[in-house]
């Protein structure tokens, strides 16, 4: 269950520093070289450290594949970043953005790996609550 405590990690950081950044491109810049000191350096580090940073240790489909997320991953920092510079605020944004990438990432993990069997009707239900929850965040936001 330790993987529970990285998952209330991502979602603390995540959810704090958001609000901290500011606007426009020099928040990105921030982010991206924080991005290069913990997602780099720390592994080239510990991989160099155990003797596991040599070329043996990759593979041609993985690599590419983790490339591929990564650079999604910050393509949608900076979808975030110009949603703030053309307008978009904080209260608005984040909830979709967080009520709708769930969504998203079931569906395509689900195009991806087809499931065996039919999924649970509680899935598609699951879907609805948590698109009324953002609805719901929405609605009764606080007044800006």
């Amino acid at each position: 269950m330790t993987w529970t405590l990285f998952v209330l990690g991502a979602a603390l950081s995540w959810g704090a520093g958001q609000a901290q950044l500011g606007s426009g491109l020099r928040a990105l810049l921030c982010v991206g070289i924080a991005y290069f000191l913990i997602a780099v350096v720390i592994p080239v580090i510990t991989l160099g450290s155990q003797g596991q940073l040599g070329a043996s240790g990759f593979n041609a489909s993985g690599t590419t594949w983790a490339i591929g997320a990564g650079a999604l991953g910050a393509i949608g920092a900076a979808c975030i970043t110009f949603s703030f510079i053309t307008g978009g605020r904080p209260l608005y944004v984040m909830p979709l953005v967080f009520g709708g990438a769930p969504l998203i990432n079931v569906l395509v993990s689900m195009a991806l790996h087809p499931p065996k069997e039919a999924p649970s009707p509680m899935l598609y239900l699951g879907f609805l609550i948590t698109a009324a929850g953002a609805a719901m965040v929405l609605y009764n936001r606080p007044p800006a």
